[in-house]
């Protein structure tokens, strides 16, 4: 499963009710064969759930400074921003050349970021709705998984 998939449904969980909880089950098989490498896959989850915070009400100004930071670094990763926000500014140039960048960005940077934006999504009003609708918009940006070999050879 994609780390920051992942992460995005543990916070939904966290937040809903134990009704939400249930509803939430029928996604599950959705999350199989996620993992994606690439900034691709991880900026758009990151991108989608920030967005989605930013218009849930009130945000303290931390909360939506570091969420638009994290905003401009997606989109930045994406090819839609020129400068990338926050600590991204130091980091990407440092860890590019050694090829460690795209993992730090997927497995703990987006991670948290997503993190933080649904839980910040989890306290609008009616958050079962909410948070399933985001794992929903989640589910639907991630590339359809593709067959694998021997399910491809078992099919010839």
């Amino acid at each position: 499963m994609h780390p920051v998939l992942s992460a995005v449904a543990r916070v939904a969980h966290d937040h809903s009710t134990s009704t939400g909880r249930r509803e939430l089950l029928p996604l599950a098989p959705r999350f199989i064969d996620t993992n994606r490498a690439g900034f691709e896959s991880s900026a758009r989850l990151v991108a989608l759930c920030v967005s989605t915070a930013l218009t849930t009400g009130e945000l303290l100004r931390d909360e939506r400074r570091r969420l638009t930071e994290a905003h401009q670094t997606a989109l930045h990763l994406l090819g839609s921003e020129d400068s990338p926000g926050g600590a991204a500014r130091w980091w990407l140039p440092v860890l590019s050349p050694l090829k460690w960048s795209e993992p730090f960005y997927r497995s703990f940077v987006a991670t948290e970021h997503a993190a933080e934006a649904v839980a910040i999504t989890a306290r609008a009003a009616n958050p079962d709705l909410r948070l399933r609708s985001l794992l929903k918009l989640c589910l639907a940006s991630q590339p359809k998984p593709s067959c694998s070999a021997s399910a491809q050879k078992s099919w010839s």
